[in-house]
């Protein structure tokens, strides 16, 4: 699982562990559920979609690359999976239809693709047990979303042990628990105006789900115990400025109060390059024989800018790494361009697993 805050290159870093595990042999899914869907683009293809998607030889080489495993990447289509979950869990093919001619579970499940996280994490269960994938990577939200994702299990198993639902699930429980006289009387003139029974559209969703409450506690239950496996590890993402570390840190605390197993910290736009020690008029009469005097004094001036980034970005790392208690986090250089093909993926993953 890789995670951390916005605009850190995490699409890009994700990609390029998946690249990496992938060239020593593993067969790697790669799994985006990033609204912003950019992962297609850094794997040097058009779009991908809810099913795995393998990334030709030829295509990887084509750039240089080649691999002993394989490297397969996937877009998670929340609609599409939710829909998936309901034909596993249904008891039978009429119970099945019924929820999905219902017009609640229609506009419910559309609302979910935009922003229920569960059925990311249901999907990310159907890929860990098909036992296809010797690693699955996870290139999940900006953080503060990335925390709803890990919290989506119990947030679903606490709605379906709640009262609420039990209320929903009773005969008559949509009109008694929640519908005064008035309410009753606004739905009943809806109804006579659109011809649509909300009601009974509410009463025939709630009472198809109750069919499915167990198969939905014990995925949930089971997506629990995969977030928490030892198997399971979570990347923290950053890049070194402040806002992001600050997340990095927060992220990292959340992490150890949830008991979910912190595997390392990629810092990425790592600036390691600035004048070495020397002072600029140093560096400038050093470049003077080769690039003239007017040019080797705005090089050197130019150095001296990135040595205070460089500065800066060590400062930031060797405080960051003692906040978390890591030691040792991976430096991902700050490249002169994005990542946007194959070949610039490969690089990084060179430096993240040199």
């Amino acid at each position: 699982m890789c995670v951390g805050a916005g605009g850190v290159g995490k699409t890009t870093v994700s990609a390029a562990v998946a690249l990496g595990l992938a060239a020593r042999g593993s067969r790697v899914a790669v799994v985006s559920i990033d609204p912003a869907r950019r992962l297609a683009g850094a794997l040097g293809i058009d779009e991908l979609s809810g099913d795995p998607r393998r990334i030709e030889p030829a295509t990887l080489a084509a750039h240089g690359i080649e691999l002993q495993g394989e490297l397969w990447a996937m877009m998670l289509d929340s609609k599409g999976t939710f829909d998936e979950l309901i034909s596993r869990l249904a008891p039978d093919g009429r119970s099945r239809e019924e929820i999905f001619a219902n017009r609640i579970y229609r506009e419910l499940s559309s609302a979910v693709a935009g922003s229920q996280e569960f059925t990311a994490v249901a999907k990310l269960y159907e890929l860990h047990r098909s036992g296809e994938w010797d690693m699955i990577v996870l290139d999940t939200p900006p953080s503060r979303d990335a925390l709803d994702f890990l919290d989506a299990p119990d947030r679903l198993t606490r709605f379906l042990e709640g009262r609420a639902l039990k209320v929903l699930l009773a005969p008559g429980g949509v009109t008694r628990g929640l519908l005064g006289r008035s309410t009753n009387l606004m739905f009943t003139v809806f109804a006579r105006v659109t011809g649509v029974n909300l009601i009974g559209e509410l009463s025939g969703f709630f009472g198809s789900l109750s069919g499915l409450l167990d198969g939905f506690r014990e995925r949930a239950r089971g997506v629990e115990q995969l977030l928490r496996d030892p198997a399971t590890s979570f990347l923290i993402v950053t890049s070194p400025e402040q806002e992001p570390t600050e997340e990095a840190v927060f992220l990292h605390a959340q992490l150890a109060a949830a008991e979910m197993g912190f595997a390392g910290l990629i810092v990425n736009r790592f600036h390691e390059h600035g004048l070495d020690g020397h002072e600029p008029a140093e560096v400038a009469r050093l470049l003077s024989p080769g690039l003239g005097t007017a040019l080797a004094g705005r090089v050197a001036g130019n150095l001296a800018d990135f040595d205070v980034l460089a500065r800066r970005d060590r400062e930031s790392v060797g405080s960051l790494s003692k906040e978390l208690g890591e030691r040792d986090p991976l430096l991902v250089p700050h490249l002169d361009g994005d990542v946007q093909d194959l070949g610039g993926l490969a690089a990084v993953a060179g430096r993240l697993f040199a």
